[in-house]
């Protein structure tokens, strides 16, 4: 196992069957975000799947425990996030579950990483904060995962509605600030909102989070979750947070 670990970087237990995963804390460590995301989304037996920046590959390695999906794709435009996801995936012996490729999302059909109209569910927990105005360090792993340095939401969401096929599955995490840009720039893709969740970090702060479930040429008609709290009065999770993370 000394093999698969390089300096700076340490092996976490995350639960979900024992999954362990490399993390560098330097450059970026996964967050809730991604636990949300991929235990929101309901994957179909069988489905074909894509995770639109993957980093260390997080998000498909839950999926593989949790779902049935036939074959996940993650995408990740960092070099070193892609190839710790590699280690990741031999890590768990998920090689040939998960497959990773080291693209930016907006040249991944263009440059043949994947086939458009082909995928049942396509996920993304992309960079929150718009733009790259005022940023002292561009190229940094946390600014890239944080910022739209490389890819902005449009991207994203474009790639992803040529990923899908008819009445594929669209799941997104991001913040509440940028509902109005998601919900347009979906609807402009032909991916109709048609489930959205709310998270907060406990019962008296507003939601800082937001879940978010397209269709593909679906039908109009939103519907809106209980919203989510993360911590109890005592400042411990709550009992859904602990299920999330199958603690119980």
């Amino acid at each position: 196992m000394d093999h698969l670990i390089k300096d700076g970087e340490r092996i976490d237990e995350i639960g979900f069957g024992n999954l362990r995963l490399i993390q560098k804390p330097e450059d970026f460590c996964y967050g809730i975000d991604a636990v949300l995301l991929a235990t929101f989304a309901d994957i179909k037996e069988n489905a074909k799947v894509a995770d639109l920046g993957t980093g260390t590959g997080i998000i498909p390695i839950i999926l593989s425990h949790k779902t049935k999906a036939e074959m996940i794709l993650g995408v990740e435009v960092q070099e070193d996030s892609y190839e710790r996801g590699l280690r990741n995936l031999s890590l768990n012996g998920l090689e040939r579950r998960i497959k990773l490729v080291c693209s930016d999302v907006k040249h991944i059909i263009t440059d043949g990483f994947a086939i458009p109209n082909s995928f049942d569910t396509v996920l993304t927990n992309p960079p929150y904060m718009k733009g790259d105005g005022g940023l002292k360090n561009k190229g940094s792993a946390k600014t890239i995962a944080r910022h739209e340095t490389t890819a902005s939401l449009t991207d994203f969401i474009n790639t992803a509605a040529g990923l899908l096929k008819d009445r594929g599955d669209f799941y997104m995490v991001h913040r509440p600030s940028r509902l109005v840009d998601i919900c347009c720039l979906c609807r402009s893709n032909k991916l109709e909102p048609k489930v959205l969740r709310l998270v907060s970090p406990n019962k008296n702060t507003k939601p800082n989070i937001l879940l978010i479930h397209c269709v593909k040429n679906g039908r109009p008609e939103l519907k809106f979750l209980d919203p989510l709290f993360v911590y109890d009065e005592n400042g411990d999770y709550t009992s859904e947070i602990i299920t999330l993370y199958e603690r119980k």
